[in-house]
Parts: structure tokens; sequence; C-alpha cells
């Protein structure tokens, strides 16, 4: 599938994102930049505003829902239309990371919250190799050939709930 690109911001919006700021502010832009046109498809400089939490949160930022909708409403229209327009974005968003305004998680939380869901898709799992053994050996314990029940006897096989 072949990827679509956008012309990239224009001449001076790149401008004000390399800025003379310094390297490291110069750079924070970049990647903010780089961030908003991943969801800018229509290449005109603006996103859906439910794609805010995405882009914050590909920066490494994690606000919670109710640090989110400041942020969408201090850079929303003042007749909201639904998009965010990168003008607004790239200002508030370096400065929101310049001040490390939103702590990542840390990693033995997120490893905690992996770890948690392994276990639940591993007790899954075993659940349901349980089941499908019980019903194999129910099978193989069934009526032998030619008794009530069996294939090919005109009986009826049972059929097995795996719900039980």
């Amino acid at each position: 599938m072949a990827t679509r690109h956008c012309a990239s911001v224009t001449r001076q919006q790149r401008n004000m994102a390399e800025g003379s700021a310094g390297s490291a502010v110069s750079e924070l832009q970049k990647r903010i930049t780089s961030a908003f046109e991943v969801f800018d498809h229509e290449c005109n400089h603006t996103v859906d505003v439910r794609e805010v939490g995405t882009i914050i949160r590909s920066l490494g930022c994690f606000p919670t829902e109710a640090e989110l909708h400041d942020v969408i409403a201090e850079i929303e229209e003042e007749e909201p239309t639904g998009f965010v327009r990168f003008e607004k974005f790239l200002p508030t968003m370096t400065r929101l990371l310049l001040e490390h305004r939103f702590r990542p998680v840390s990693e033995d939380l997120l490893l905690q919250a992996f770890e948690v869901k392994l276990l639940c898709f591993k007790r899954e799992i075993i659940y349901t190799i349980t089941l499908l053994q019980n019903a194999l050996t129910r099978l193989n314990s069934g009526p032998g050939p030619g008794e009530e029940g069996s294939p090919g006897s005109g009986g009826t096989v049972p059929i097995l709930n795996p719900g039980r």
C-alpha cells in the first residue's frame, strides 16, 4: 500500500518550528511538527480535535482526561470547528513540553500493566486448553463403533457446550 505524503508545513511555519530559541527547542518543535503532520490527513495544517490526545501521547506526554480537555480548550478555535490548527498547536505544545507539564508514566507501572494483561491472557489460554482437553476426553470415551450415539450408527453424537 502506498503511503501518502503531505507537503510539509509552509516555510513560515517551518521557520517558526526551527526558530532561533536554541537547538533543544528547535529539535522539540521538529518533533511536534512531525507528530502533527502524521494526523494532518488533508494536508491543510489542521488535525481533528479527537486526534490531539494521540499526538500528545506520541510525544511522550500522558495527560489525564481533564488535562487533555484543558489543552484542547486552549488550542481550539473560539468557535469550535472540530479541528485544531498547527499555528495554535505548536506554541502550546512547545510550552507544555518545556514545562514538563505531563510526566510520562513510569516504566515500572507500564511493565506492571503488561504483566497483568499477560497473566489474564495466560489464564484464558489455560481455560481454553482445559475445555478442549475435556471435550476430547468425552469424545474419546464415548460409545464404541456400532453403538448408539457413535458416528455411522444412525444414532446421534452429543454436541458439547463449550460454555459449561
